[in-house]
């Protein structure tokens, strides 16, 4: 397979959500040497893509070797608000290539979070700092998304065998 959609996730109510797929291809690698890219620069606009589509990878992975029959969508709603990432309806996940969340951040999260559908909301950044706001949203460096994803899905029976 030389790519994958992920599909717009539309049970919102408040907030109308667009219904085109989001399209990866299977390697980073291959998308830098396709569109002939060189060095990107950390914390760029061109960073934060790449980082999101190495999270893409790694979720459809950590789905796939786990069994775990959810779907990956994303959230976006015609008023511009967008969560990168939703599992089922366990958690919602935005992607940051910061190393320091703040609250303009958290924006599409909060949105989706008004709707009541998604159970966690996180964001995976480069910050290096593990921390909950206020109002209950995750903040985990990109490291720890699998160990948390684990710790979500995986029941702790099935990880001891």
């Amino acid at each position: 397979m030389i790519g994958f959609a992920i599909p717009p996730f539309l049970a919102t109510t408040k907030r109308k959500a667009i219904t085109r797929s989001k399209y990866f291809l299977f390697d980073i690698g291959v998308v830098n040497s396709l569109a002939k890219r060189g060095h990107v620069e950390l914390k760029s606009e061109l960073f934060g893509r790449l980082f999101e589509h190495f999270i893409a990878l790694e979720l459809r992975a950590f789905l796939s070797y786990n069994r775990i029959q959810m779907p990956l969508q994303y959230w976006r709603s015609t008023s511009h608000f967008e969560v990168d990432f939703i599992i089922g309806n366990k958690v919602a996940i935005e992607v940051k290539g910061t190393d320091l969340v703040t609250d303009k951040h958290l924006k599409g999260l909060r949105a989706l979070k008004e709707e009541g559908f998604i159970e966690e909301y996180i964001v995976v950044s480069l910050d290096p700092n593990i921390r909950v706001t206020s109002d209950d949203i995750h903040i985990l460096p990109w490291e720890l998304l699998i160990d948390f994803l684990t710790s979500k899905f995986i029941s702790k029976s099935a990880s001891r065998k």
